[in-house]
């Protein structure tokens, strides 16, 4: 019997990709379907199941539905500070045990926050599963909210922030972008949040953020690995179920208006070289457009094969880098792409030339060969991402928080196969349209403070 779960996801992707390779009308073979259950406790927990016997670890992540697009306007940064203070002991837990316990039984965990979820898993050896579900189980039903611990962690935010995005060049990019293109919804500001409005936090509104997201009604445990899916119902209904549940999780989240005509932006950072960017609104992850948008943004701006890159930077040297995104997450996001401009390069002209290539989505198809190519670079992403046990959790968490939908975790496969080439230029002229077009021009300058974020109108 093959056991070695990398051998057998590597011969899946070769068959994937070998019948991708000749031509789109040969038979794709398709990976295997996941063999989950999945479960609500009588408090509102989810519960997804997916046994895999290959190797004697299981996997457990804990998603919670609340992301930086929950935080109010001036309370920026909740999320992503609480995934810190979730390490920060409960009523049998001290302080920074968590991830000490699970390093000296031989695990590994950690914790993310995005603008939808915040994250907490642990991978540990299989004999270990009641530890894991006791730990999470005692932080999601009695972490202390201590204000010593609160200031403590939001230092440590802070210094966070000065790393990755005011104390590195470029690193507030995002927040530029972001900040100019969203007028209304919360997706405006990022994870990291502002140090304006961590300086102005209180304990108040932290405690109140943790009784308001942190309950098992708005919480979903994944686990996959080695293991009796009804023993493991058995200890998740007591550790979790004795957990009440929170009150209905507010999500009166405003929508973003419809834009009317183009906005330019001219703002000063202190970066080495001016950038330009080119974006546009467009729709939400496992909306049916969703995934001719994503071939296109491959083609169009992912890499230095893609269409911008090879444009702006190798033929008409207009620019040192060029690259773009198309941002599909749970609420309508952006598509965006970004040049920087080398010394003696005109802006204008480089903004130019980048709106011309996202243009020429509209009135020159992709071709047939570059449609494959990202089907097989999809093909080839989409079986190795699903190799190990954590991969796993995370297609199947995705699929039930951002998608509310768990069929999607085996389902987008053929969704992503089924896209055609008039599929990528109707997604193209629906979404680029000049009237919701924003263009912005981000010239060097001072250094600026914190508090002043993404810079200002000229």
């Amino acid at each position: 019997m093959l056991r070695n779960p990398t051998s057998r996801a590597l011969a899946v992707a070769g068959a994937v990709l070998l019948s991708l390779g000749a031509t789109p009308q040969d038979t794709i073979v398709r990976p295997p379907k996941f063999d989950y259950t999945m479960t609500t406790l009588p408090n509102g927990l989810q519960v997804v199941f997916l046994e895999d016997h290959s190797t004697p670890i299981i996997h457990l992540s804990l998603w919670y539905h609340v992301g930086s697009k929950d935080e109010k306007a001036g309370r920026t940064g909740f999320a992503h500070l609480f995934e810190h203070l979730m390490f920060k002991g409960s009523k049998n837990v001290r302080a920074d045990q968590h991830p000490s316990w699970i390093t000296s039984i031989g695990g590994q965990a950690n914790a993310s926050t995005d603008e939808d979820a915040t994250i907490f898993w642990q991978t540990v050896p299989a004999q270990y599963l009641p530890l894991v579900l006791w730990l999470e189980a005692d932080r999601l039903g009695s972490l202390e909210v201590s204000e010593d611990k609160f200031l403590s962690e939001r230092e440590v935010v802070k210094e966070e922030r000065r790393m990755r995005v005011d104390n590195v060049p470029y690193g507030g990019l995002s927040e530029v972008i972001f900040d100019k293109a969203f007028t209304t919804h919360p997706y405006k500001h990022q994870t990291i949040g502002s140090m304006k409005d961590l300086e102005s936090a209180t304990i108040a509104d932290v405690r109140g953020f943790y009784e308001t997201y942190y309950v098992p009604n708005n919480a979903t445990l994944t686990l996959v690995g080695d293991f009796d899916s009804k023993q493991a119902l058995t200890l998740v209904q007591q550790y979790f179920g004795r957990i009440p549940q929170g009150k209905p999780v507010p999500r009166d989240i405003p929508k973003e208006p419809k834009p009317t005509a183009e906005r330019r932006f001219t703002v000063e950072q202190p970066w080495p070289l001016p950038a330009v960017v080119v974006g546009y609104p467009i729709i939400n992850d496992g909306h049916p457009d969703a995934y001719p948008l994503h071939i296109l943004a491959k083609v169009l701006s992912d890499g230095q094969s893609s269409r911008i890159y090879r444009s702006m930077v190798y033929e008409k040297q207009l620019a040192l880098a060029a690259f773009g995104d198309a941002k599909l997450i749970e609420h309508p996001n952006l598509f965006y792409a970004v040049a920087v401009i080398p010394q003696g390069r005109s802006t204008e002209t480089a903004l130019k030339e980048l709106t011309a290539q996202v243009d020429a989505m509209k009135t020159a198809p992709i071709t047939a060969e570059e449609l494959n190519r990202a089907k097989r670079q999809f093909a080839r992403d989409y079986i190795l991402g699903r190799e190990t046990i954590q991969q796993k959790a995370l297609h199947l968490a995705h699929a039930v928080v951002i998608h509310n939908d768990i069929t999607t975790a085996d389902g987008e496969f053929d969704l992503f196969q089924k896209v055609t080439v008039e599929d990528v230029q109707r997604v193209a002229r629906t979404y680029f349209t000049p009237e919701s077009r924003f263009l912005i021009t981000i010239n060097p300058g001072p250094a600026r403070t914190p508090a002043q974020g993404g810079g200002g109108d000229r």
